[in-house]
């Protein structure tokens, strides 16, 4: 299965098209040759390589078949959501209910008890103001921006505020790391189709932003503040959607007081991350049955309990009691807001879990089964207050019907673990995303599905997770205080959504500036307003989240600054080729069979690193690899678009680059033999393909000089030149060919059969069976063990944050690819930033 898979493999890769083999990127790393010298390397059947650009009639593929992506999942992604029957998109929306939208499905269970914890329920009036409150708040976050607006600014099915980032670094180089390449931008899903109007505009702010530094790391804070929000949901929610669960146990049980209470939430926490190994796939099977028959639960509820207690609370649909509402309690209502915020909890989700499901199944979903069922069971509560004001405290235990309070209990318990379960996944596919986009220290990840590539599991961060959540459960002991916390994460990352949505309004789609204005002017007014209110609880509680989003803040920017001083260092003291073509073909010492395979995160020029193997070691291999793993502000990457190879030097060196490109959705689970082999098969099919393509290149040139000799031959008998003047004709000949080699690309509809290389073309074949000779020698991995420190002159704060902080994460961080420990050779490097 394994060798038939690799066939398969090849056989796409062979059919993808090519990219720096036809010279489409200049070669900056090859010397320069002169057109005499590419003209006798061509004919002596000894090509160097060189950088001069190759115009072909007919471009061959590209040969990319490195492929260290060890999943049995290939065709996982062939078919998108958009390919799926109507009855496939109802079946994802369902599923949807399970992932998406438990956190928002388990506000019910705390919304009014916080409400009215801040504004005592005086009147009826009162009831429908905070009802009216609650409707309006989720009719025009979730329903109208989010269902409406937001998740059409997707990138490439993918949400998140990084999917929000890697969309504007596309469009504008705003990425702090200069490791961009022109031949990125091939990439299939790199590009989308941008309308025309208000491309002036859109061209201007682009060029803003790549031209202010300042900009670019606003840019980026906002994005890592956002992240760091999120992270702090991951381990508010669980507290908050437990505890509230089993509070409904206080009143039903006798003896069952606030210390149980804590107790129980505690077990059920530690239970729940210590299943997390398992994966999603294995134990959350039942979710989306689950939480369907939760939102049933809630709306049933909510009939009886308006049909049986008032249907009169049907009037909070006008917004006039809102007014009222607002008049009456002045300052508290204001403070209310903090809690009304809670009923839009999670989401953020519905943009951030997209990568899952599709826009129009998450869609759906909302619309007609999450966003009626909330509305009924809100309206279910209110009228049950209306008769029972007394009962705010456990409003949604006491509005069950007594028959069904532990069947309902025991939904609801399941129904907060599994919102607790997906923002925990969803902190997890954050975590990777900011590894990939390199801003966040590189972790232990481990994939818990063969079939599904989004599932992972972060063991450091799960258990840190669940010591916080502990933490914040026996040290708050009530809801209320928690709540003031949580809605502060919420509202932040909602306004930083909205922040990048409208830039990529005003940047990528074009839109007019009245109605781009317009998105962030009436949402961001109303997520204001409710985070000035969730903000005067910084002293009872809301200060938690603050606190976290900023130690993960320093994190993730310590991470993403030192990674940046330390590439530009490796840039400023990479090896200059003169030196390499001076040393010659042997590099100044013995080459001995093997492959040497040199990591680092050059994508051009000859690293330091390098040297410092050349000076220690008494030899080098025969063959060299610089190795780069590189991710680009992409989901995904298709497996036959992953992989380039170039040529570094000329033909004798042995020395080549690979360039391993990854999205960051992308799943990365390494075998080093896989690799090693699937390695050289790639360099085999390159150098077979670079052979083609000289092939072909000799055969165009010799077509347009056979051309030209004739032609002039014409001239010459019509114009009765002498055959002393013949002779001149080798300089027309040599600026043909320069003009074969330089200009556009022609169109030949003949070749001949020489135009493809043979198995028996001695030069390929030498080259081959070199490569073939040094991996039976073996592999071995020249790493380079590093160390990077402030510059003497530096400031304090910078030697600080480097020598230190930054040091600090590299010694505990891992290593961004495996290896076999008995391969490796490392050298140690000091990198002065």
């Amino acid at each position: 299965m394994e060798e038939d898979g690799i066939e398969e493999a090849s056989a796409r890769l062979t059919r993808s098209e090519s990219r720096w083999v036809d010279g489409s990127e200049v070669d900056s790393e090859s010397p320069p040759l002169s057109l005499q010298e590419a003209w006798s390397t061509m004919h002596e059947g000894s090509p160097s390589g060189g950088s001069f650009r190759r115009r072909l009639s007919k471009k061959p593929r590209r040969v990319d078949s490195l492929d260290v992506e060890a999943m049995g999942i290939a065709a996982a992604h062939k078919h998108g959501p958009k390919d799926l029957p109507l009855w496939g998109v109802f079946a994802m929306a369902f599923q949807t209910l399970g992932v998406v939208y438990g956190d928002m499905g388990t506000s019910p269970l705390y919304v009014f008890s916080d409400v009215f914890a801040k504004v005592p329920i005086k009147s009826g009036d009162d009831v429908l103001g905070a009802l009216s409150l609650v409707m309006y708040t989720i009719a025009l976050i979730p329903f109208a921006k989010y269902v409406f607006i937001v998740l059409k600014a997707n990138d490439n099915g993918e949400g998140g505020t990084f999917a929000l980032y890697s969309l504007i670094c596309r469009y504008a180089k705003v990425s702090l790391l200069p490791n961009q390449q022109q031949a990125d931008e091939d990439i299939s899903s790199f590009r989308l189709k941008i309308p025309t109007p208000e491309l002036a505009r859109a061209l201007y702010i682009k060029d803003k932003l790549e031209k202010n530094s300042l900009w670019k790391t606003l840019l980026l804070l906002l994005v890592l503040t956002g992240t760091s929000m999120i992270i702090g949901d991951g381990i508010l929610t669980p507290s908050m959607s437990v505890m509230s669960a089993v509070s409904g146990l206080q009143g039903a049980v006798p003896g069952f007081n606030t210390d149980a209470v804590v107790l129980v939430s505690i077990v059920i926490l530690i239970c729940l991350f210590s299943i997390q190994r398992f994966g999603t796939g294995k134990v959350g099977f039942l979710f989306a049955p689950a939480l369907g028959l939760w939102f049933f639960s809630l709306g049933s509820i909510g009939i009886y309990n308006m049909l049986k207690y008032d249907l009169s609370v049907l009037r909070a649909f006008n917004p006039a009691y809102i007014f009222l509402f607002f008049k009456r309690n002045g300052v508290k209502a204001w403070s209310a807001l903090g809690g009304v915020v809670l009923c839009i909890t999670g989401a953020e989700a519905m943009f951030a879990d997209l990568g899952h499901f599709s826009v129009i199944s998450i869609q759906i979903a909302f619309t007609c089964i999450v966003f009626p069922c909330l509305l009924l069971a809100y309206m279910g509560q209110a009228a049950y207050l209306m008769k029972s004001p007394s009962s705010v405290e456990r409003i949604f235990y006491d509005s069950v019907p007594d028959i069904f309070f532990w069947p309902v209990f025991v939904i609801a318990t399941l129904a907060a673990m599994i919102a607790s379960q997906a923002m925990i996944s969803a902190t997890f596919s954050c975590i990777k995303q900011s590894m990939a986009l390199g801003c966040f220290p590189r972790l232990k990840i481990v994939h818990t599905s063969k079939r599904f590539m989004g599932q992972i599991y972060i063991p450091v961060v799960n258990w840190f997770l669940m010591i916080m959540c502990i933490a914040v459960v026996a040290s708050f002991r009530s809801t209320t205080d928690i709540a003031n916390a949580y809605g502060i994460a919420e509202v932040g990352v909602m306004l930083v959504s909205t922040t990048l949505v409208t830039v990529v309004m005003v940047l990528i789609w074009q839109t007019n500036l009245f109605l781009a204005l317009c998105f962030p002017v009436i949402f961001g007014t109303i997520e204001l307003i409710y985070l000035s209110a969730v903000l005067t609880k910084i002293m009872e509680g809301g200060w938690l989240p603050l606190a976290f989003a900023s130690c993960f803040l320093c994190v993730m920017y310590t991470w993403n600054y030192g990674s940046v001083l330390k590439y530009k260092s490796e840039m400023r003291e990479k090896i200059s080729m003169d030196f390499i073509l001076e040393l010659g073909s042997s590099l100044g010492t013995v080459r001995v069979p093997g492959i040497g395979l040199v990591y680092n995160e050059l994508v051009q020029g000859i690293p330091s690193l390098f040297g410092q193997f050349l000076i220690n070691l008494p030899a080098i291999h025969s063959t060299i690899v610089f190795v780069c793993i590189k991710y680009v502000p992409v989901p995904k990457v298709p497996q036959e678009e992953r992989f380039l190879f170039r040529r570094v030097c000329q033909k004798d060196f042995h020395m080549f680059r690979c360039i391993a490109r990854y999205g960051y959705k992308d799943v990365r689970k390494e075998d080093p033999h896989i690799f090693e082999q699937r390695l050289v098969d790639s360099l085999e099919k390159y150098l077979r393909r670079e052979a083609q393509e000289l092939a072909l290149e000799v055969s165009s040139v010799e077509l347009s000089l056979d051309n030209m000799s004739a032609s002039s031959s014409d001239r010459i008998v019509q114009h009765g030149i002498s055959e002393l003047q013949v002779p001149l004709l080798s300089d027309q000949r040599s600026e043909v060919a320069s003009s074969s080699i330089s200009g556009p690309d022609c169109h030949l509809s003949t070749l001949p059969s020489s135009a493809v290389p043979s198995d028996e073309d001695p030069s390929l074949e030498y080259e081959l069976s070199a490569l073939r000779e040094a991996m039976e020698s073996g592999f071995t991995y020249l790493l380079a063990h590093a160390d990077v420190r402030a510059r003497k002159e530096s400031v304090f704060l910078k030697k600080l944050v480097i020598n230190y902080f930054y040091a600090f994460l590299r010694r505990n961080c891992r290593a961004s690819f495996s290896v076999p420990h008995m391969n490796i050779i490392e050298v140690g490097m000091t990198y002065m930033v």
